[in-house]
């Protein structure tokens, strides 16, 4: 009974946990922008820092979300009115078994991930160094998990691999290093595990930049400061932190009108994937907890069926002092009930104590905190199920009890 009860409430903390990661994951920003294709994949690469990216949008598409210089006067993009903040993505990257973003300081600046309990939203803080600034084009910031398992300190330059690092025709650029400028703090979304570089020093990257064929080599810029002009350059992706939440449905339809890109609303996406992945997860595993414990249940009642032959004695005396057959059906029940809830204590107890060992691991891998004494309201159901479990359980038991023949009772014990 304790196991089958340690169980599921090891199964509803995980699950708590997970969709906790996953609602985080996709909070700061209320729409991602990408090539036209899979909405899912689209947040998967973005969001979660799997698959592969779809396609690039030119970079002329993503000022349409800025306001920029232009022949010396600010020039306001099309959708820029609506926008907040618009942070762009280059994606494609990686270091070792870590994803590599190309991406602007605005990113840790302007874009949060996620809000507390009273409403303040979570900032970007760094637990060593700091943010990369503009100027900086080699700069880099890594998240926590990133810089403990690749073992990257301040200060520290590495390489990024062009495609995935386990791709048999990813490269190297050997080169081409950046200098890690901050360590994040653990936020517990997927950034943990990536690093993050300046899109600058990305697009400077042999193969990053478009190669334009009206360009000489005198053309292509290659010296150090020096900026790609804009046909050359191309973003994964673009994350739009808006004005107000009246404009995301309005921006949505009008960017998935066009031919160029889709837009998608990353918290819907990653619903749909929490709950037809996850959420069966979850469902199986409950069921699969809760035949265990109905089994400890059938284990209960068995045991107290076959104990009432060595204590008819017992009940014969108990009868013979004049306890009536309602009493002694009483008792019995209140023993199966007493087992099934002290199993039920011991789970609990047990599931917590399980998950403050699992703690440490937990936050290793995902960056995630668990909290041991952390309750699910779930869990107040299970006092009152093993109730009615236990009752069920022990019916029979007490029934043979109360048909208890007194006098043979007495008779067959002497």
């Amino acid at each position: 009974m304790a196991l089958g009860v340690a169980l599921i409430v090891i199964v509803l903390l995980i699950h708590n946990v997970v969709s906790r990661s996953f609602g985080d994951a996709a909070q700061g920003y209320h729409l991602i922008v990408g090539a036209r294709g899979g909405k899912l994949q689209l947040v998967l690469n973005t969001v979660f820092h799997l698959s592969q990216p779809i396609e690039n949008l030119p970079y002329s598409f993503y000022k349409e979300f800025t306001e920029y210089s232009k022949g010396g006067r600010k020039v306001r993009g099309k959708y820029a009115a609506a926008v907040e903040v618009a942070v762009p993505y280059c994606l494609g990257d990686s270091y070792q078994e870590f994803r590599v973003v190309g991406t602007t300081p605005d990113l840790f600046n302007k874009i949060s991930y996620g809000a507390h309990h009273d409403g303040t939203l979570k900032m970007y803080r760094f637990a060593e160094g700091r943010n990369f600034e503009q100027k900086e084009d080699n700069g880099a910031v890594i998240g926590a998990i990133a810089a403990r398992r690749a073992g990257l300190k301040l200060d520290d330059q590495f390489p990024i691999t062009h495609g995935l690092a386990d791709d048999e025709n990813a490269h190297v650029h050997a080169k081409d290093l950046f200098t890690v400028v901050g360590i994040l703090e653990p936020t517990g979304t997927p950034n943990d595990r990536a690093l993050f570089v300046n899109m600058e020093g990305f697009y400077k990257i042999s193969g990053h930049a478009l190669v334009r064929e009206d360009l000489t080599d005198n053309d292509q810029p290659a010296q150090p400061g020096a900026r790609l002009s804009e046909d050359q350059r191309e973003v994964t992706s673009i994350l739009l932190l808006l004005k107000d939440d009246a404009y995301s449905m309005r921006l949505e339809r009008e960017i998935n009108k066009g031919r160029i890109a889709q837009a998608v609303f990353p918290s819907r996406e990653v619903t749909k994937l929490f709950e037809g992945v996850v959420g069966y997860v979850k469902t199986i595993l409950l069921i699969l907890a809760i035949c265990v414990v109905i089994v400890a249940g059938i284990g209960v009642m068995v045991s107290i069926y076959n104990s009432m032959s060595d204590r008819s004695r017992e009940i014969g005396v108990m009868r013979a002092l004049g306890a009536g057959r309602s009493t002694v059906m009483i008792v019995v029940l209140l023993e199966s009930i007493l087992l099934s809830l002290l199993g039920g204590i011991a789970g609990v107890l047990i599931g917590h104590g399980a998950m403050a060992v699992l703690a440490p691991v937990v936050f290793n891998l995902t960056g995630v905190t668990v909290r041991a004494l952390q309750f699910d309201l779930a869990e107040l159901i299970l006092i009152p199920g093993l109730i009615v479990l236990a009752t069920l359980a022990g019916y029979l038991p007490a029934l043979t009890a109360y048909r208890t023949d007194v006098a043979e009772a007495l008779s067959t014990a002497q």
